[in-house]
């Protein structure tokens, strides 16, 4: 069952969600074996193009490049008129595999992942698609034929179901679950390839697609056994984490004992959605979580007790099963590829100083929240009292759903006031006003700060990035 809101009465039922499990094509677990990455002897004939380093950096700016960092660990493809680009062969041949892996696209960059060599699986910049198609991000690429009709050429893609792809200059985390074809004793192929399980950035996005012959650019015609093969001759792209495992026997398709037959209840987001409920995040229940659907397929969950932007996701908005579904006990759970924006705590504190530890509680705080009001497109803007100032807390969704857009307003602010932009492993600055931030998960890009300086610290173990607050505050992430 799907549910699509048309106005702002139904889009805000009031209900409790809670996670459950959808069904999908599972696998027989086994161990993976890593690609080691110190050198490039795991494949052959490497062309010139591809490096092993220990990092890849990229700048939003410049379309279709990467910058190597110093190391190892990174397999890297930067091609370019002294280092043409060339796809890349492992040594070993595989016919049943499971692959999971991370991989990083510079701006505008192409590639894709070929199993067997013959069926690709696309690797694209689709930051900016909201519907995609077999040749964007996660697609499984179209096979080609030059006899049919013009324009009718390519056939048999299959779209991802969503646009989970996170923006350029990030790594994404794939898993591909891959089904060899049969043969019978004289070499007559008796069943096709299948893609059993692709999973993007955390999301399934495809589920047992038959595979009816090779994809377009395929090396070789069918076989049981074929390499691992990453294309290099379409743009700068980096992998690393490679992970293979390796079938001995036929797995099973489909695992009856571990699937959920509950029909599910999904909510879209055709226009402009909201929807309260209970929100798990990692650590914490958010009980009073206001959830923000778009038609630009970026959404995000703002915690009412604390002021809060909790996360964003991109892909499809809730799922609300337990909203309906026997008892239920309290909780949503987005249908995309979830960024989370650190552990849940108060935007907005008061501090004696830079060092100071971050407020734990409403204790002298005087925290009044004040809900929400719609504009004309019915996007909430969040009003609380803080300190005895009032604020107000607008998130909008940025156009081409590149992210999200914050700014903060504090009416009379105290001194010594700052706000938490972000946090985790590892924040560092990239230029002047943008940062990468929890290991390259996403980017946040200060706009206005009132002339005050952003301030990275260490805080239990992780980073911080704070900045003092005089009136106004804006910045936007980016994912």
């Amino acid at each position: 069952m799907v549910l699509r809101s048309k106005n702002h009465a139904s889009r805000s039922l009031m209900g409790f969600l809670c996670l459950c499990g959808m069904g999908m094509a599972v696998v027989n677990p086994a161990a993976g074996q890593s690609v080691p990455l110190q050198d490039l002897s795991s494949f052959h004939d490497p062309g010139k193009s591809w490096s092993i380093a220990g990092d890849a950096i990229a700048n939003l700016e410049k379309p279709d490049v990467l910058q190597a960092g110093t190391g190892t660990g990174v397999l890297l493809n930067v091609p370019d008129k002294t280092h043409p680009g060339q796809d890349l062969f492992s040594n070993a041949e595989y016919g049943d595999v499971d692959i999971e892996l991370d991989y990083m696209m510079a701006p505008g960059a192409n590639s894709g992942i070929y199993l067997q060599g013959r069926y690709e699986i696309q690797l694209l910049d689709s930051w900016s698609v909201t519907t995609p198609k077999s040749g964007d991000n996660g697609g499984i690429y179209e096979r080609w034929d030059d006899s049919r009709p013009a324009g009718q050429q390519g056939y048999d893609g299959h779209a991802p179901r969503y646009n989970v792809s996170r923006a350029p200059g990030l790594w994404q985390h794939m898993k591909i679950s891959f089904q060899a074809p049969r043969f019978d004793a004289a070499g007559h192929k008796t069943e096709n390839a299948r893609m059993l399980l692709v999973e993007l950035n955390g999301v399934t996005i495809h589920e047992d697609v038959e595979l009816l012959g090779p994809t377009r650019g395929s090396a070789s015609e069918e076989k049981a056994l074929g390499p691992l093969r990453l294309q290099g001759d379409h743009g700068a792209v980096a992998f690393r984490n490679i992970s293979i495992t390796k079938a001995d026997q036929p797995r099973k398709q489909r695992d009856a004992n571990r699937r959920d037959e509950t029909d599910p209840i999904l909510v879209d987001a055709p226009v402009n959605t909201i929807l309260r409920s209970f929100m798990d995040v990692p650590g914490t229940r958010i009980v009073h979580a206001v959830s923000v659907g778009s038609p630009e397929n970026v959404h995000y969950t703002y915690d009412m007790d604390r002021g809060m932007l909790v996360q964003v996701w991109r892909g499809g908005f809730l799922d609300a099963t337990s909203m309906w579904h026997d008892r239920g006990n309290g909780c949503s759970r987005p249908r995309g590829m979830v960024q989370y924006l650190g552990t849940p705590a108060f935007t907005l504190a008061k501090l004696s100083s830079a060092e100071a530890a971050w407020l734990s509680d409403t204790t002298g705080t005087g925290y009044r929240p004040k809900g929400y009001v719609l504009d004309d497109k019915d996007r909430p803007t969040f009003k609380y009292f803080l300190y005895g100032a009032a604020v107000t807390d607008a998130v909008r969704v940025i156009s081409e759903g590149h992210g999200v857009h914050r700014e903060l307003t504090v009416a009379a602010p105290v001194d010594g006031l700052y706000a938490k932009l972000a946090q985790g492993r590892t924040i560092e600055a990239l230029s002047k006003d943008m940062y990468i931030i929890d290991g390259k998960s996403y980017y946040l890009q200060l706009e206005d700060a009132g002339g005050e300086k952003p301030v990275i610290r260490d805080a239990d173990g992780l980073k911080e990035l704070i900045i003092p607050v005089r009136s106004k505050l804006s910045y936007s992430i980016l994912f």
